[in-house]
């Protein structure tokens, strides 16, 4: 009973996909332009969101998990001192990147290759 209460991704694609296709086709082949119009229409559009989101469930499965990686750092000597990323993301004049640029020089933190 498990196994039949769990729908793989693939099957719910491919049973939404010519849902959503039929449904198209029967709007363009009716031309209705009434609240049963509407009502297909927005069940179309439902049916083609489910068959986007199953595909994409089984791209994600099938897709090996990456394995822990550190995260690359360089060496501390070339590293600016006491500079973040929030902070060089909110300096975003050029004085103001020039002022870090000099602060670093005179401590010996980098230089410009």
């Amino acid at each position: 009973m498990n196994r039949l209460s769990r729908i793989d991704a693939r099957m719910v694609a491919a049973v939404a996909a010519p849902g959503a296709l039929a449904l198209l086709v029967l709007l363009v082949v009716l031309r209705r332009q009434d609240l049963v119009g509407v009502v297909l229409a927005l069940l179309c559009v439902l049916l083609t969101m489910v068959t986007v989101v199953a595909v994409s469930a089984a791209r994600q499965r099938n897709e090996p998990k990456p394995a822990d990686q550190p995260s690359p750092t360089g060496p501390p000597d070339l590293m600016p001192y006491g500079i973040d990323a929030d902070t060089l993301d909110a300096l975003d004049s050029r004085d103001a990147l020039r002022a870090v640029r000099d602060r670093g020089r005179t401590r010996g933190g980098f230089s410009d290759r």
